[in-house]
């Protein structure tokens, strides 16, 4: 089972988005602007509903993309203008993000390898979706894995992955990425605006055009992937030591897509993440926006063909200006990985990921809608208006230590339903489980504790069928006794 291959190379579009480089690729809009089927009722599925069998295909109401002008015959310096068809390269400042509702775009990469002249369709190796709140001036990203299990509109369930595919080849409305926003958008309870599907060639051409120099990654172990897939369909070698390093955009590519590590393919989710922030400081390094449009000519030219989008010109140039506006800070990153989902094996025998819909909704909040540092105060009453059931198990093996967090947590004015003790203890740090939604007891408790706020996770061991489960390390006995 696999987390998405190509979440680097989405991501690093969706951080071009979020350090104002997006406008560098209006200028290579490929050939297509899609029409999107409309808004539709976005709402949770359970994991059970995932499993049941839908129609046979079935299209929406008839509408056909429309394909964009080709880039005109003319001398390089007249190009540099007839690149920006509805936009001119100065002043910048005409492009204002006017609209104070939250923007969200889905990106795509598909695994098109033009050295081998494939014509597709193409299953999307990576979603990420990217969401801006034009008012608090806050971004999130979150990457979904590629074997999650859908409910995917007018075809039988299946892996998200396929939805890229289903699209291009039916015919549907806006094609293979507007049935992939529809099924995102369906799962995920995320209304998806608008749409970016890309392939190698933007990740790797971006990167030798705004970086040519290399981005620095701090490796943290030995890497070495003897089946590497190469530009075809066969195998090289790559290596990478421990330290700190500058990649070029090829060995950047290998970083983030190379499965042989210590870890599971989730870890590989976080490499990748680390590839697109790494990439973020580089690009905000190279002068933001101007060095963009000072690239666009060649980014037009070399990247045509290589990615659709149903984003305008001008939609892409003011969004980019929007989240030069938005502080490294704001960006939250999350995956959902192991802790979202449930391990699953359909009747034919494949592995997929079922969805853990309530986990999910911790996470979205978490990436998407980050509250800004609230007092203790504001966290209880915002806790005590959740009602929250509470339990505390003892995860050390110091006698007692549930029945002493709980007396402490009394003494707060808390109350603990339950007290036990986890099956096999690990004396791991004290974490806050959260199982049915009910953030703000966890983000109390976690305040109220002392711990930092990543000690506040979704329950996904089925310790309790409480709200909350505290899960005590040692780390809390110094706490207790104050």
């Amino acid at each position: 089972m696999r987390v998405p291959g190509w979440m680097f190379i989405a991501g690093l579009a969706a951080i071009i988005v979020i350090t104002g480089g997006l406008a560098l690729l209006a200028f290579s809009v490929a050939r297509q602007v899609a029409i999107d089927a409309g808004e539709a009722g976005i709402q949770f599925v359970s994991a059970d509903s995932l499993l049941q069998a839908v129609p046979q295909p079935t299209l929406p109401p008839t509408a056909a993309p429309v394909v964009a002008p080709a880039l005109p015959a003319e001398t390089p310096a007249q190009t540099q203008v007839a690149a920006l068809p509805t936009a001119t390269l100065d002043p910048v400042a005409d492009y204002t993000w006017d609209d104070p509702r939250r923007f969200t775009v889905l990106l795509l990469g598909i695994d098109q390898r033009k050295a081998v002249e494939e014509d597709g369709p193409f299953r999307s190796d990576t979603l990420m979706v990217i969401s801006v709140d034009p008012v608090r001036k806050t971004a999130g990203v979150l990457s979904i894995p590629r074997d999650l299990w859908v409910k995917i509109p007018g075809f039988n369930p299946g892996r998200i992955n396929t939805a890229n595919a289903l699209g291009d080849g039916n015919a549907y409305p806006g094609g293979g990425p507007a049935l992939a926003a529809e099924a995102v958008r369906q799962t995920l309870g995320i209304p998806i605006d608008k749409y970016v599907r890309i392939n190698f060639d933007v990740f790797t051409t971006v990167v030798e055009t705004l970086a040519p120099d290399g981005v620095e990654i701090c490796v943290k172990e030995v890497i070495d992937d003897p089946t590497y897939p190469d530009a075809g369909y066969g195998f090289i070698q790559v290596h990478f030591d421990p330290g700190c390093q500058i990649l070029n955009a090829e060995q950047l590519l290998q970083y983030a897509r190379t499965r042989h590590t210590q870890g599971s393919d989730f870890d590989r989710a976080r490499r990748q993440q680390e590839v697109l922030q790494a990439m973020q400081q580089k690009v905000l390094s190279l002068g933001g926006i101007t060095h963009f449009i000072g690239q666009a000519p060649t980014l037009w030219e070399e990247l045509s063909g290589s990615f659709v989008t149903n984003l305008t010109l001008d939609e892409i140039i003011s969004l980019g200006m929007l989240v030069t506006e938005i502080p490294r800070e704001n960006i939250q990153f999350g995956v959902i990985d192991n802790l979202y989902v449930d391990l699953a094996t359909t009747n034919t025998g494949d592995q997929v990921l079922i969805p853990k819909t309530g986990a999910i909704r911790f996470l979205i909040q978490q990436v998407f809608n980050p509250q800004d540092d609230l007092s203790l105060s504001d966290l209880k009453s915002r806790a005590e208006a959740e009602n929250a059931s509470i339990v505390v198990f003892n995860n050390t093996d110091v006698a007692g230590l549930a029945g002493l967090t709980r007396d402490w947590l009394a003494g707060q004015g808390v109350s603990v339903e339950q007290v036990g003790n986890t099956p096999q203890p690990t004396n791991s740090d004290t974490v806050i489980q959260v199982y049915t939604g009910k953030i703000y007891t966890g983000k109390y408790l976690a305040a109220l504790m002392g711990l930092p706020a990543d000690r506040v996770q979704p329950g996904a061991d089925g310790l309790t069928n409480a709200d909350i489960a505290i899960v005590a390390g040692p780390d809390i006995q110094p706490r207790l006794s104050q």
